[in-house]
This record gives C-alpha cells, structure tokens and sequence, in this order.
C-alpha cells in the first residue's frame, strides 16, 4: 500500500519524507496540511472546513465510546 501512495507525484514525496526523512519533518508535514486546509477553506468556504471534521468521525467515535465504557 505504502509503494502505491509513494508513486503519487505530490503526495508521494512527502509521504516518503514523512515516514523516512528527519524527525523533524512531522512539524513540516503537519504545518502543510492545515495550510492547504486553510487555503481550502479560503477557496471554497465552509464545505471544506466541515468535511475533514465529519471524515473524522467514524475514527473518533469508538474512541468516545472507550472513554465512556471507562477502558
């Protein structure tokens, strides 16, 4: 799966640093991703503010359910 998403021209190569450069470079990564989030949400309002959120959610979900279960 790795080999595929590192063959995709953009997302490829900062995956590939990402997982094999610096240590440093997660600070990199996570700064580029909430700028294009921004810059989305500059071009195309509120969609795409609230559709990474509600992508979320199925992640999150059974996380709450732990906390509250107590485990």
């Amino acid at each position: 799966m790795t080999r595929v998403l590192f063959r995709v021209p953009v997302l490829g190569k900062m995956l590939r640093e990402f997982f094999y450069g610096d240590k440093d470079n997660i600070y990199y990564f996570i700064f580029t991703v909430l700028t294009l989030w921004f810059l989305a949400v500059l071009t195309w309002g509120y969609p795409a503010f609230i559709v990474p959120l509600l992508c979320a959610v199925p992640s999150m979900f059974p996380v709450l359910i732990l906390i509250t279960i107590g485990k």
